[in-house]
C-alpha cells in the first residue's frame, strides 16, 4: 500500500478477487486491438448497471493485478482505453511508453530526494 493512498491501493479483497475479477477478465478477452478498446469510466458504469459494487480506482487496481500476473496477455492502455495489442509494433511502442514515465517518475523522485537533502542540510 502507498502511504496516504492506503484505501485505493490496499490488495484485492475477496469480493474483487473472487467476483470483479474474473468478470473482467472475461471482459477484456474480446478487446482486441484498439478499436475494441474500453475506458475506466465505461467498465466502471458497465459493472455499476449490473448490480456491481465499484469504483475507477479499484478497476486501475484490478487492471494493475491482471497484468502483473499476465492474466490477460498484452493488456495496454492508451487515451482510448483497455485493449489487447494486435501487434508486435503495437506492444513495443506501449512498453516505450511505459519507460518514459517510469523515467519520468524517476527523475521527479531524485529532484525531491536533492530537496530533502537540501532541507536536513539547512541549504
Amino acid at each position: 500500500m502507498l502511504n496516504g493512498f492506503e484505501k485505493q491501493t490496499e490488495p484485492l479483497n475477496d469480493y474483487e478477487r473472487n467476483v470483479l475479477l474474473p468478470l473482467i477478465v472475461q471482459g477484456l478477452q474480446v478487446r482486441v486491438g484498439e478499436k475494441r478498446a474500453i475506458t475506466n469510466k465505461k467498465m466502471t458504469v458497465a459493472l455499476r448497471n449490473k448490480g456491481y459494487e465499484i469504483s475507477e480506482t479499484r478497476v486501475r487496481k484490478i487492471i494493475n493485478h491482471i497484468r502483473n500476473h499476465a492474466l490477460v496477455k498484452r493488456l495496454i492502455a492508451t487515451s482510448k482505453g483497455y485493449y489487447i495489442a494486435s501487434t508486435v509494433e503495437e506492444l513495443g511502442e506501449y512498453i516505450e511508453c511505459v519507460i518514459g514515465r517510469e523515467c519520468a517518475i524517476r527523475a521527479m523522485r531524485e529532484s525531491m530526494e536533492r530537496q530533502l537533502a537540501e532541507w536536513k542540510g539547512g541549504i
